[in-house]
């Protein structure tokens, strides 16, 4: 469905739909929150996503070997994690500022095996960024919300290192697909115990699948559609732009306004992701 979609886009609009139609699809989530909550919401995105990759991908799920299942099983469970993590904050902090901190994430993948001293700058500017909006500033930002969104961030990190391990033994579609199931299966206790999901109604689905397609189907395959043709320094280059997009998505859907200190936050933190990818030996992301 999404496939045959994304191979018609060129490789750079291709990355850029991905970023939109993340932060998109993460803006229409919250809007779901008052009603079936962050954990009901992550649950249903996270299902809704799982079929869809599979009716995608087709993975043999029967098949695969131990060692695959070594591999998939902590990959899914880090995938869940993190999407539950994001959408808890979600619910406290703006959209922008929570993408801004789970930056953290792989930005640090980025600058770990590094030794040089630029690398020293990119971290600087992520920290200073993070100093502006860290809730002793008192700007109004919600500490808890903070905490989840940075704990989202170090999940991501371990993504995309379990993410590399995996793509291993088992093809990319497939190994995503794969771990969405097992990440469904992470978050399906939060989900229900939320209670969140017994008012779903036929128009709630919709609105779930539409995220599930927005924040997961339709970037994942836009990305892996432009890594065929970009190099990942480039594209990494791009996808430090996802914090801006989710200030203006936050802005235009939700009516999130951020404040002149918390968007030098964001710039400082797309600088440092910029910088990292431009100087670095090699770059990597993943779609949350």
């Amino acid at each position: 469905m999404t496939r045959p979609i994304a191979s018609a886009i060129p490789p750079i609009p291709a990355v850029l739909v991905a970023i939109v139609s993340l932060q998109g699809g993460a803006a229409i989530a919250k809007g779901l929150f008052p009603i079936l909550g962050a954990a009901g919401t992550a649950g249903i995105r996270i299902g809704l996503s799982a079929i869809m990759l599979l009716a995608a991908f087709r993975p043999p799920v029967t098949r695969l070997s131990a060692a695959q299942w070594r591999a998939v099983v902590p990959y899914g469970i880090t995938l869940g994690a993190m999407n539950v993590l994001f959408y808890l904050a979600l619910a406290r902090i703006p959209l922008a500022l929570a993408v801004t901190l789970e930056f953290v994430g792989p930005l640090g993948v980025a600058v770990a095996h590094s030794r040089r001293a630029i690398d020293l700058l990119w971290v600087a500017l992520a920290a200073a960024g993070i100093a502006l909006i860290a809730p002793w500033n008192a700007h109004g930002v919600d500490p808890v919300g903070a905490a989840l969104a940075l704990a989202a961030g170090a999940c991501w990190a371990a993504y995309i290192v379990l993410g590399g391990r995996l793509s291993r033994v088992l093809a990319g579609g497939a190994a995503v697909a794969t771990g969405m199931v097992v990440a469904t299966l992470t978050i399906a206790p939060f989900a229900l115990a939320a209670g969140s999901l017994a008012r779903l109604t036929p128009l709630l689905l919709g609105a779930g699948a539409l995220v599930a397609l927005l924040s997961s189907a339709l970037p994942y395959t836009c990305e892996m559609h432009a890594l065929r043709t970009m190099p990942s320094r480039t594209f990494s280059i791009f996808m430090s732009l996802e914090p801006a997009v989710a200030a203006l998505c936050g802005l235009a859907f939700l009516g999130e306004r951020l404040g002149a200190v918390q968007w030098l936050s964001v710039a400082l933190v797309i600088a440092a992701s910029a910088g990292a990818a431009m100087t670095g030996r090699e770059a990597a992301h993943v779609t949350a």
